[in-house]
């Protein structure tokens, strides 16, 4: 027998929002919210971040396209890989030296 798959959740923007403000207004909470919508903290907070990210970029004398702000993002993004990727390979290195005899 094949496990069903819970249905995919789906909010509108407008729905997103809406949540968003109620949580920025002390209205309702994170977890009262997760419990809701059968959501996960993460998930909510990332909608969050989403909203102050794009309150800062609205409230600037010059706000980035949303092109311009996937890209930054992407940039960051790259750093991080490129980092970790380096600590990778001296971690193969290292071990290649200084680790046990592969049996």
């Amino acid at each position: 027998m094949e496990e069903q798959q819970p249905p995919i959740k789906r909010f509108t923007a407008k729905k997103k929002a809406d949540i968003v403000m109620d949580i920025f207004q002390g209205k309702t909470t994170v977890a009262e919210v997760s419990r809701k919508y059968d959501l996960t903290p993460a998930a909510i907070e990332e909608w969050m971040e989403e909203a102050r990210a794009g309150m800062e970029n609205q409230l600037r004398a010059r706000p980035k396209d949303v092109a311009a702000m996937y890209e930054e993002k992407i940039k960051s993004m790259k750093e991080v890989i490129g980092e970790l990727t380096l600590e990778n390979i001296a971690l193969k290195k290292y071990d290649a030296l200084f680790g046990e005899e592969k049996k």
